[in-house]
């Protein structure tokens, strides 16, 4: 299941990142959104989601949503 499946508030395990592009993985990694790591969706919004990851809160669009494995 991917992060666009993940309820707001909830609290979820990175279990992998599913893509391609090298840039867009090392780009996660330098958030801390890496395989192990906690993510929480805070909400979901017609561009994209709003996350936290360890101390920091982020936007990310759809795409990157989908590549991230819970």
């Amino acid at each position: 299941m991917n992060l666009t499946e993940a309820n707001v508030g909830e609290s979820c395990i990175v279990k992998d990142i599913v893509t391609d592009d090298e840039e867009l993985k090392a780009f996660l990694f330098r958030l801390g959104c890496y395989s192990g790591e906690a993510i929480t969706v805070i909400s979901r919004k017609k561009s994209g989601y709003t996350v936290a990851i360890k101390d920091g809160r982020y936007n990310i669009d759809s795409n990157i949503a989908e590549a991230i494995q819970i």
